[in-house]
């Protein structure tokens, strides 16, 4: 296994983070674009700091769907913030991982010494994933507009067919894996059979969800939230898919979604479709010492690991495995984890894992089973059933969250790991320190 060479590298420190409320889609195209909403979390996050956004020396955005006028939206976003025509800005893409992705790319450049200062994170506005003509309709238009006379287009015209209006949904498309041909829907539903996952379980785990950030709101243990603005006057305060109301009862009520017949992963049970922005900024010793930062952790590792894409929930166990085998810890030396809800069987999945033997033995190469992680310490203020899943900012979130949780409860270590459709898994192990070494 490779081993990471820490005397060649630089420390990374998180400055500081912010994000917007995750905001729950509701069927139309939500109030703000991908870029919007970065942009909103960015704009006071950088106006906390002495430094002028220009002196930023790059910034790193992971998105999986920007809107048509968004390409390269790293870039957009970083002329918005005023960082200026000479901060190199950039986008990433790694499915459900783009935000950590972001992180992991900045986090590199810094351990090297190509940068010191680094906006990063992630952004998604799903709501407005497009839909798209089908190929029918996209053969039709050729031929239509090919057509030289007004006979040749009479005849395209008379070729036209309602099924022609069938759009794409983009969506749909873009969360189903092209190599198997299954939705991450349907691989929370092979996760559930394989552990024996049952309904219940699913929905009480999602019930605790809501339970938990409900009560991080009540508590003010979310104050990475920052206020978003519309052009419009309309303001979001906080985090809105969250139903203080809901009950087993009502979870009870849901049909299964993805497998109809048979199934048990619901949309109560499974992460919503949300729009929402998560930035930080990471920093070298250096910088924080010119520029007076403040630090509230540091990015010790980032692991990336690979597996099965019919079984893609289960890559925070492949990644978080790794990373620990790396230090010679276990799952109990880790104060705090965050594991992105994707779904609850796929969280209920991973931890079922670690506690076979057979499986870390059979898949992990271990001798025995890695172990428990005691629910008290796993997304302690709730998760992505509850709170969302924009894909392009949740590695982004789960990290800075994890930052805060750790100072917050004045532990030492956290993880913060996640699920990527195409069967991948990333984790980040992040340490509580409030100064650096100088």
């Amino acid at each position: 296994m490779k081993q990471t060479k820490n005397s060649m590298r630089r420390d990374v420190y998180i400055v500081d983070g912010a994000r917007t409320p995750f905001l729950k889609a509701r069927g139309k195209p939500g109030v703000f674009s991908a870029s919007d909403l970065a942009v909103q979390a960015g704009r006071e996050l950088l106006a906390r700091h002495s430094f002028s956004p220009t002196e930023l020396d790059e910034v790193v955005i992971g998105c999986m769907m920007p809107s048509p006028d968004e390409a390269n939206i790293g870039r957009v976003i970083a002329l918005r913030l005023g960082c200026g025509k000479s901060v190199p800005a950039w986008t990433v893409q790694r499915n459900c991982a783009s935000g950590m992705q972001a992180l992991d790319s900045a986090y590199k450049d810094i351990a090297t010494g190509r940068h010191d200062l680094v906006l990063a994170g992630g952004t998604e506005a799903m709501s407005r994933a497009p839909l798209l003509y089908n190929n029918k309709m996209v053969n039709w238009l050729a031929g239509f507009t090919s057509a030289k006379t007004a006979g040749a287009k009479l005849k395209q015209m008379l070729q036209f067919r309602p099924a022609n209006f069938v759009p794409v949904i983009a969506l749909l498309r873009g969360l189903t894996d092209a190599t198997i041909g299954l939705n991450m829907g349907q691989t929370a539903e092979i996760l559930a059979y394989r552990f024996h996952i049952t309904r219940e379980e699913m929905d009480e785990f999602a019930l605790l969800s809501h339970k938990r950030v409900a009560e991080a709101q009540q508590q003010g243990y979310l104050n990475e939230v920052l206020p978003a603005f519309s052009t419009k006057g309309d303001y979001y305060l906080q985090d809105d898919g969250v139903r203080v109301d809901t009950t087993l009862e009502k979870l009870g009520t849901l049909k299964p979604f993805f497998d109809k017949k048979f199934g048990s992963v619901t949309a109560g049970n499974s992460s919503q479709i949300s729009d929402g922005a998560a930035l930080l900024l990471l920093a070298s010793k250096e910088a924080i010492i010119k520029y007076k930062l403040p630090v509230i952790a540091r990015i010790a590792d980032v692991e990336w690991a690979g597996l099965d894409p019919a079984e893609m929930g289960l890559g925070p166990v492949y990644s978080s495995t790794q990373l620990l085998k790396r230090y010679n810890m276990r799952l109990d030396d880790i104060d705090y984890w965050e594991i992105n809800e994707a779904f609850a069987a796929q969280v209920l999945a991973c931890l079922a894992a670690w506690e076979s033997e057979e499986y870390c033995r059979d898949y992990l190469g271990l001798e025995s089973a890695m172990g428990q992680i005691d629910p008290a310490r796993l997304n302690i203020d709730g998760g992505a059933v509850a709170l969302g899943h924009p894909v392009g900012a949740s590695g982004a979130r789960i990290a800075l969250h994890m930052a805060n949780v750790l100072k917050r409860q004045n532990a030492k270590r956290g993880i913060a790991t996640i699920c990527i459709g195409g069967g991948q898994g990333g984790a980040m192990l992040i340490e509580n320190i409030s100064e650096v070494n100088v």
